[in-house]
């Protein structure tokens, strides 16, 4: 049977998990212009036998019983259990409506789910890749076989992304919601203590960092941990005043009402924010895998709206503690920067000097966009493994 696009008419009707869908979709139905329903993909259909999403994610959460390439990813995986659940203890309420979300909308309620892939063996050194946003750990796959030999290797989805459980504002970390510490990094809001949480669980002793893009504010966590860290490795993160403005595609999710209504289209939050930051052309296959959140549950959009509001007010703040604390004399982390140079979101202009002056490693890559992992995956494989065993000098 040829693939149909999620229909108004499939996910008004059909799923039952969300009561305010028919509010919502007359929302979409006045945007409905704005929203580019289109796929090839049979791993979702409006027909389909199974509904898995909770009613809220405007695609209509309907699936096939078809083997899809999201169900073999998760199959690689496993949940951490990682920091206490704070926050008001009540059912998750969806932002617009105020009305109780369904169940795959809801965290935890004690401690959260952190969704990781990581090779078997923990004896050896550890490495943690960090993605970027918006992205998932399944941004790391072609990196993670060059690791495997070598190293302890763990991608993990952020709180709110991917697979992992995505708290909602006032359910799930007090009345501060969880992305605040993503661009706030001189306070100790939950994220910080949160990744914390995650790295003592899957890691006793020292470990290396890999961090992509604008969660770098990981930088945060390694000022205050100095001592647990080998190496840190950044991905393409914003250093200079000139990355302090969120790139279009980003900040739109940020808007009032048609913040909340791009942030549950998969095809804007996943495909067009991977694909505009540099010279992608995903797979079908690979496209499935970074819609299947937005596709099941609103939880995934109202996490993405969320950020996308705080980042953009707080960004310029963020880039300028960050350049403090990796320029700042007691620093003492082995760090490197690497850098695509066909990166459309954030300027090369400075980051030379930058990296010059607090002496810090610069690898460019010329032929990698903003996310090098997704479209250089196992260049940059070789990379970490060749900067965290010392083969490489700069």
């Amino acid at each position: 049977m040829q693939a149909k696009p999620p229909t108004l008419f499939c996910h008004q009707y059909q799923c039952s998990l969300y009561s305010p869908t028919a509010s919502l979709s007359l929302l979409f139905v006045l945007f409905g212009s704005f929203l580019p329903w289109r796929t090839r993909s049979s791993s979702w259909r409006s027909d389909a036998p199974v509904s898995a999403g909770d009613g809220f994610s405007f695609s209509g959460g309907k699936y096939s019983d078809e083997p899809n390439p999201s169900d073999e990813w998760f199959k690689q995986g496993k949940f951490v259990k990682a920091h206490p659940v704070d926050g008001t203890g009540d059912k998750a309420k969806d932002p617009i409506f105020g009305l109780t979300m369904g169940a795959g909308s809801q965290a935890s309620g004690d401690v959260f789910r952190w969704f990781c892939v990581e090779s078997r063996n923990a004896d050896n050194p550890t490495i943690v890749l960090i993605h970027g946003f918006p992205s998932q750990a399944y941004s790391y796959r072609k990196v993670l076989p060059l690791l495997y030999k070598n190293y302890h290797a763990i991608a993990f989805d952020w709180l709110g992304f991917g697979f992992s459980d995505k708290p909602q504002p006032r359910y799930g970390f007090d009345s501060h919601w969880v992305v605040i510490a993503f661009v706030c990094p001189e306070i100790k809001y939950k994220y910080v203590s949160a990744l914390e949480s995650f790295v003592n669980e899957v890691a006793a002793n020292k470990v290396s960092l890999v961090v992509q893009g604008y969660f770098s504010s990981v930088v945060k966590y390694a000022s205050n941990h100095q001592e647990k860290l080998y190496d840190l490795i950044l991905l393409n993160p914003p250093l200079t005043a000139k990355h302090a403005n969120l790139p279009s595609t980003l900040s739109i999710f940020s808007n009032f009402l048609l913040g909340e209504i791009f942030s549950q289209d998969p095809l804007r939050a996943s495909d067009k924010a991977l694909t505009s930051c540099g010279p992608y052309a995903m797979k079908e296959d690979d496209a499935m895998v970074y819609r299947r959140p937005y596709l099941t549950s609103g939880s995934s959009g109202f996490a993405l709206n969320a950020i996308s509001r705080v980042m953009k007010k707080e960004l310029k703040a963020y880039v300028e503690d960050m350049k403090v604390i990796l320029m700042d004399k007691n620093w003492k982390v082995q760090t490197t920067v690497r850098w695509g140079q066909r990166d459309r979101w954030l300027s090369y202009d400075e980051v030379e000097d930058f990296c010059k002056n607090s002496n810090h490693k610069l690898i460019e890559l010329p032929m990698a966009g903003h996310h090098v992992q997704e479209g250089s995956g196992e260049e940059l494989g070789g990379i970490i493994s060749g900067v965290i065993s010392g083969r490489i000098l700069t």
